[in-house]
This record gives structure tokens, sequence and C-alpha cells, in this order.
């Protein structure tokens, strides 16, 4: 058994333990309480608890003879966008305050079926957005200085890792919800390809920018969930059957032989501090033998193609909502649904256009580069008490979700990202960057993060205990 506490050892180390029966799930979910019990009241990541059934069912599946691989009974956390079955689930919104759904989704019934076992529910921002608060369980600190946003909306999800509550959690990413948060909490997370991790049925059948994705203390971790995690599942028509061994790929370090970077895209706001820290870690990369280059592809048009986008998939999700609960519902995510009710045909056919033109342009990227880098974020945590980011260094932000278009730009292309530290500010606080990788190349892209991962020795940073201003 190794010597420090099981809560501050990666997941992989502890799944071997559980498969070499060295420890049992339900110690483990013990483990888990103590640690929830003595940090999560500094930071308010997992609200919504459900430790006893989790038990229950640790020993009902050990009766019945055992979890199977690949996580053979782990504890995880699961977003509160997520169904468990017999669990509250809330989305943030009073509307749904005292939801408890009969039934877990297909990225929860993937997960569980391939031996995790939840045991909370983290918080997210009502509906949807960059700052986990919301009016039914409140503010999500982040744990490397707790008057700071943990980031949104899987805020919780990655404050409980950093934290050490947990050793995997879920995550979702529409315009870098999955990511930002990652990033402030310095943790690891992969928005994966459409379709490769399923989805419930609440979300549009055919759409691709909201994906599910798995978040983790490490590259390594990150690829054993995504192991439990992919796969096709009857509730949605996008997904696929699981190839390729991610929790290999995820453990071999591969460098890149060619990567293209850049600090903005050519096309967002970046605060200096983390344009500095991006371009360090290409220096970095670029001295250990990667040709690194400037070459991207061309994201002009992209910001407006995916607010009309956005637009249209929040109101075709909750404009029935909007109709039988408006006064429940808070006025920015009206404002976010009445966007997508004003979108016209055209603008929505030059919506189409802008990502088919830069889908086409990433293909061909793809052909000369492993890989594309730049900046997870363009701030550095921000005030918890701010709903969002007004400026960035002095620069106003046009619209409330300017000061994360740096991931929504990427969300366009299809591919999969993977939010990874690469350094820590004089402040004390966590930098990540983004590698894209080409879509379905989730293997490649883990060996990549891996090799990235251990040159920038990061990572090994949480889990912390929550700091105070």
């Amino acid at each position: 058994m190794p010597t420090e506490p099981l809560w501050r050892q990666s997941a992989t180390t502890v799944v071997d333990l559980l498969q070499r029966g060295d420890i049992s799930p339900v110690e483990l979910i013990d483990i888990a309480a103590a640690r929830i019990e003595e940090v999560d009241g500094s930071v308010n990541a997992l609200p919504i608890r459900c430790l006893d059934q989790a038990r229950d069912q640790a020993r009902t599946r050990t009766a019945q003879g055992g979890f199977g691989a690949p996580l053979y009974g782990l504890p995880i956390a699961v977003k509160d966008y997520n169904d468990v079955a017999g669990v509250r689930k809330t989305y943030g919104s009073p509307i749904f305050a005292d939801h408890v759904p009969d039934r877990s989704d297909a990225t929860v019934e993937t997960l569980t079926g391939n031996g995790a076992l939840p045991i909370a529910k983290s918080n997210v921002p009502e509906w949807a957005g960059g700052h986990t608060v919301n009016p039914v369980n409140g503010l999500t600190r982040n744990p490397w200085r707790t008057d700071l946003s943990a980031g949104g909306s899987s805020g919780g999800s990655a404050a409980a890792l950093a934290t050490g509550q947990v050793w995997l959690a879920t995550g979702n990413d529409l315009g870098g919800s999955l990511r930002t948060p990652a990033a402030f909490n310095g943790v690891v997370g992969l928005r994966p390809t459409p379709g490769l991790v399923p989805r419930g049925t609440r979300l549009m059948p055919f759409d691709t920018l909201w994906v599910e994705g798995p978040m983790a203390r490490s590259v390594a971790d990150l690829g054993l969930m995504l192991q439990a995690g992919a796969g096709q599942h009857g509730d949605d028509p996008l997904s696929v059957p699981r190839s390729g061994d991610f929790r290999s790929a995820a453990r071999q370090p591969l460098r890149p032989g060619r990567i293209g970077f850049s600090t903005d895209l050519g096309a967002v706001p970046m605060a200096r501090t983390i344009a500095s820290a991006a371009t360090k870690a290409a220096e970095t990369i670029a001295a250990n033998g990667t040709d690194v280059t400037p070459d991207i592809p061309d994201f002009a048009g992209a910001f407006d193609a995916f607010q009309t986008l956005r637009g249209v998939l929040l109101a075709t999700m909750m404009g029935p909502l909007l109709d039988t609960h408006r006064p429940q519902i808070s006025p920015a995510i009206i404002g976010n649904i009445e966007l997508g009710f004003a979108v016209t045909p055209a603008e929505l056919f030059a919506a189409e256009r802008t990502r088919q033109h830069l889908v086409n342009q990433m293909t061909a990227f793809f052909r000369t580069h492993d890989c594309l880098i730049c900046p997870a974020t363009s701030v550095l945590p921000f005030a918890a008490e701010k709903p969002y980011v007004t400026e960035i260094d002095g620069v106003a932000c046009e619209t409330y979700i300017d000061w994360f278009a740096v991931t929504f730009l990427l969300t366009l292309t299809g591919c999969p990202v993977v939010a990874l530290p690469c350094g820590i500010t004089a402040d004390g606080l966590p930098v990540a960057l983004q590698i894209v990788g080409p879509p379905r190349g989730e293997e490649k892209l883990l060996s990549i993060a891996r090799w990235l991962e251990d040159l920038f020795a990061v990572s090994d940073q949480v889990p912390i205990d929550p700091r105070a201003p």
C-alpha cells in the first residue's frame, strides 16, 4: 500500500489497488467522504452527495461478483447536469431544485457499467456559464485561492479534483465548460471528438457543439477515465463503439514532431501574463526537439459563427422551458435563449459555412502538423463575486463570453482538445495550454499530452488544501 493518504494517490494507482483486492470500494468511499468533510466547506465543490447509496451499490456489486474493468469500483463525482438514478439533479436552477431522475443518463450508465461509483454531484452554474454559482447550491470557490472563481461550468468537478475529494470527475463542454475550470484549478480535462463519449437524451441528438468528457489530475488518469467512458449507447445516435486503448496511450509519452503555436489564435483577446506563460511553454517544447511553427488555421468569422450556433442550440433546448418558467430563469440565460430566437436564416447559413471552412482548414493543418497549441484561458481566475470577466488587461469585453473565446473557437472545429497545466504564476495560480489533435485522434493526443505533462512537471502540484487569500 502507498505510504501517503490514498486521497493523494492517482486514480491509476488506486484502481490497481482495487483490482488486486488490496482495498475495497466501500473503504475508498469512506476515505473520499472524510476528505469531503475536511475540505469541501471551503470550496463547495460537491453540494449534493450520495455516499450511502454508493456504499449500498458497492456492497451489492461486490456480493454479485465485483466490479469490472477499467475502474473496478472507483468513486467518482458526476456533474450536476448529468442524471444519476435516485440522486437529486438541479441544473443549478430553482425549477429543478427537488428533481430526482429515476434513471442514469448514457454518460453515467457507461461509466458505471465500467466500474465507476458516483458518490456526489459537482456544482454548476445555473444552466450554463463560465463561473460556477447558482441560487440552489451556491458558489464554488477556487482552491488555489478561495476568493477566486473556479471557472465553469464544470467548476465543481475541477475544484473537487484539485482538493483530492475524488479521483475522477465528469465534465461537459460547449464553449469551454470543461477546459476553463481545468485550467483555473490546475487539473487536466479532455473535450473529446463528438460521439466518443455518449450523451443523454436531454441534448439535441445530432448536435456536435456539446460533448461530455473526462476530468482528472493527470494525463494517465484522464486516459483511464476515457477508457471507461467511451463507447456506443442506444440513447445517443452519434455515439460509436470504443476503439483503441486510451489508458495505454496516456501512459506512453510521444514527442510531437511539428506543432502550430499561437498565443491568441489570431482572433481573441489575451492577458499578457497568459501569453507570456504560453510562449515560455512553447519555447520549452522547441528546446526539446519539436519544430514549433506559427502556422495555424484562419479563425476569421468563427467568433460570430459560434455565437450564432450556440444561440440556436440554447433556444432549441430551452425554448419550451422559457415559455413555462420564465420568472424562475436568470436574466442572463433568458438573454442567451432569446439571442437564438433572433437568429435569421442568413446568419445561420453563414455560420455553417464558416464552420465548414474552418473544419476544412483544420484537416489541411493536420497533414503537416501533429497538433495545435494555444492558451486554455485568456485570463487568470477572477474574483469570485464577479459574474463574468468584463475586461482583459484594460480592454473591455463586448459580450459576456468574450473572455473564453480561446476555447469556443476550437469547439467549432470538432477536434479533441486536452487542457493541460503548463506553469504556475508568480502569484501562485495555475496556467494551462490547450492541445488540439485531429478528430478521432485521442490516442495520439493523449500520448503527446503525456510528453508535455512530463516536460512541464506541473500536474503533480495537485491535490492541494484550499488556500485562503
